[in-house]
C-alpha cells in the first residue's frame, strides 16, 4: 500500500483504529473536516468514563441492586450480551461500510439512538419508582451496542475527513480531546455534584447545584444528561464539516454480502502467515482482559472497598492523568526492548497488579497483612483516601492504568513488525475487527467467577485468565522485536 493509496477502497481496513492508521501518515495542515471529526471523540468517550467506569454502573451495583456481588454478576451479564450482538454484527457492518457508501447517516441513526436513551438512565432510581434494574440494564446494553457501531462509523471516517498525511494529527487531537473531555467531566462532577456538602472550601458550592438531592443519588444519576448533552455536542462539528463517502448505488444487503465476502477473504489472507496469526488470537484474548480491568474497576472499588461517588470521580481524574504517562511508558519500552517484550512486560505487569488489587480490602492489605482502622489514625484529614488501604488500592490502579495504556501502544506497534507490507490492510482490518467480536469474553468469565465465588474478587480473578493466556501465547509468536522486516 502507498501512501498515495486511499485506504477505504481497503474494505474492512477502514474500520482500524485511528492510531493504527496515523502511523502510514505523512505530514499536512489540519483541515476543518479533520477536527470536526476529532471532537467526535470528544464528546463520545466521557459516557464510558462516567457512565460504565467510575459512576453509573458502580451506583447501579452498589445502590440499585443493593449487593455488590449480585450487582457485578449482573452488570456482567448484560455486558456480555451487548458483547454477543456486537460479534454478530460489527465485523460484518466494517467489512461492508466501503459498499455502503455515505456513513453520516448510519452514524446519525447511531448517535440519535444513542442520546436519549442514555438521558433516560436519569430516572433509574433507587427506590425503584423509575426504571426498573433490568430496564435500566437493558438500556445500557443497547447504548454500549449502539457505541461500538458508531466506533466502526466514526473511525471509518477518518481519511475522508482528513486525508491521509493529516491522518495521524487528526488521530492525536481525538485521542486528547477524549481524554480531556473525560477529565473536565469528572472534574465538573465532583465540583459540582459530588464534593458539596462534603468539605468547606471556598471554591467549592455549599450544596450540589441546581438542587439536586444526595438522598436520592441525584448527583450519581445526573452524569446520564451530563453524558448525553456532550455526546449530542461533540457529534454537531463533525455531521456539519466532515466530507462524507459518495453514494456507491449499492443496496444494503448487497453491499452487505460483499462485505462478508471481503471478510472472508481477508480472514484467508491473514491465515497464510503464522506468527501473525498467533498474535492476533493472543491479542484478541489479552485485549479482552485489559478492558475488563477498566470495565469493572469502578464497580470492584464501590463493592470491596466502598467507595462512593466522590472517591471514584476522584480516581477517574488521577488514573486519566496517569493513563497519559502510560503512553508515553509504552512508546519507551516499543523502542528500548521491542513491542513484543513490551508486552510481556505490561501483561505481566497488569497481572501483577490486578492480583495486588484483589488481596486488598479496607480490612487487609495484600492478602496477608489485616488492618484495622480503629487502630490506625487517618491519613489526613481530606474526604478520600484517608485509610492505607484506599491508598494502596490507589496507587495499584496507577500501575493498571500506566501499563494497560502502554499494552494499547505496543500491541499496535507490534503487529506492524509482523505485516507484510503488501497485506497491510487486511492484517489491521482482522486486528480491529478481532477486537469488537471478543467484546464478550471478559464480562462472561467475571459473571461465571462472581456467580461460583458469591464474591467480586472471584469474578475478578478471572479476568487474569485471559491475561495469563494471551502472555503464553506470545511466547509462541516469532520476529516483533525492535526492528522492522
Amino acid at each position: 500500500m502507498t501512501e498515495s493509496t486511499p485506504l477505504e477502497v481497503h474494505g474492512p481496513s477502514s474500520v482500524v483504529d485511528p492510531p493504527l492508521i496515523s502511523d502510514m501518515g505523512g505530514d499536512a495542515k489540519l483541515t476543518r473536516g479533520g477536527v470536526a471529526w476529532s471532537v467526535f471523540e470528544g464528546g463520545r468517550d466521557p459516557y464510558v468514563i462516567l457512565m460504565t467506569i467510575y459512576i453509573f454502573m458502580p451506583y447501579v451495583s452498589a445502590t440499585m441492586v443493593g449487593d455488590p456481588v449480585k450487582g457485578q454478576a449482573l452488570i456482567a451479564n448484560f455486558q456480555q450480551y451487548a458483547g454477543w450482538i456486537v460479534m454478530a454484527t460489527a465485523p460484518f457492518l466494517g467489512a461492508s461500510i466501503d459498499k455502503l457508501g455515505p456513513r453520516k447517516g448510519w452514524l446519525a441513526a447511531a448517535v440519535i439512538g444513542m442520546v436519549p436513551l442514555i438521558f433516560s438512565l436519569w430516572w433509574a432510581k433507587p427506590d425503584g419508582s423509575g426504571l426498573a434494574i433490568t430496564t435500566t440494564m437493558f438500556i445500557a446494553m443497547i447504548v454500549n451496542v449502539l457505541f461500538a457501531y458508531s466506533e466502526v462509523l466514526h473511525n471509518s471516517m477518518l481519511i475522508r475527513a482528513a486525508g491521509l498525511k493529516s491522518a495521524h494529527a487528526a488521530s492525536g487531537l481525538a485521542l486528547s480531546l477524549g481524554n480531556a473531555a473525560s477529565v473536565l467531566a469528572l472534574a465538573f462532577t465532583a465540583w459540582a455534584f459530588a464534593l458539596p456538602g462534603k468539605v468547606t472550601w471556598g471554591w467549592v458550592p455549599h450544596a450540589p447545584l441546581f438542587g439536586l438531592n444526595p438522598a436520592t443519588h441525584e448527583p450519581e444519576r445526573v452524569v446520564a444528561i451530563l453524558a448525553a448533552g456532550i455526546l449530542a455536542l461533540g457529534a454537531i462539528p463533525l455531521f456539519l464539516f466532515t466530507p462524507d463517502a459518495p453514494r456507491t448505488g449499492i443496496p444494503v444487503f448487497k453491499a452487505l454480502g460483499e462485505g462478508a465476502a471481503d471478510l472472508w477473504g481477508m480472514l484467508k489472507t491473514v491465515s497464510r502467515y503464522r506468527d501473525a496469526v498467533i498474535y492476533l488470537v493472543s491479542r484478541m484474548v489479552f485485549v479482552d482482559g485489559m478492558n475488563g480491568v477498566l470495565f469493572f474497576f469502578g464497580v470492584l472499588a464501590a463493592g470491596v472497598m466502598h467507595w462512593g461517588p466522590l472517591d471514584l470521580l476522584l480516581t477517574g481524574i488521577i488514573l486519566s492523568v496517569v493513563a497519559v504517562f502510560g503512553g508515553f511508558v509504552g512508546h519507551w519500552l516499543d523502542h528500548n526492548i521491542g513491542p513484543k517484550n513490551a508486552l510481556r512486560l505490561e501483561i505481566f505487569m497488569t497481572i501483577l497488579g490486578l492480583t495486588a488489587l484483589l488481596g486488598t480490602s479496607p480490612t487487609h492489605i495484600f492478602y496477608f497483612w489485616p488492618y484495622h482502622a480503629a487502630d490506625h489514625a487517618p491519613l489526613w484529614n481530606g474526604p478520600v483516601y484517608r485509610t492505607l488501604p484506599d491508598l494502596i488500592f490507589l496507587l495499584v490502579g496507577f500501575s493498571n492504568a500506566t501499563f494497560i495504556t502502554g499494552q494499547y501502544a505496543s500491541a499496535r506497534t507490534a503487529l506492524t513488525r509482523l505485516t507484510p507490507p503488501a497485506q497491510t490492510g487486511a492484517f489491521f482490518g482482522v486486528y480491529a475487527l478481532a477486537g469488537v467480536a471478543t467484546a464478550w469474553l471478559a464480562p462472561g468469565l467475571v459473571k461465571i467467577g462472581t456467580e461460583l465465588t458469591h464474591s467480586q474478587q472471584g469474578g475478578f480473578a478471572s479476568i487474569i485468565l485471559l491475561l495469563f493466556l494471551g502472555l503464553i501465547g506470545l511466547m509462541f509468536v516469532r520476529g516483533g522485536g525492535r526492528e522492522l522486516g
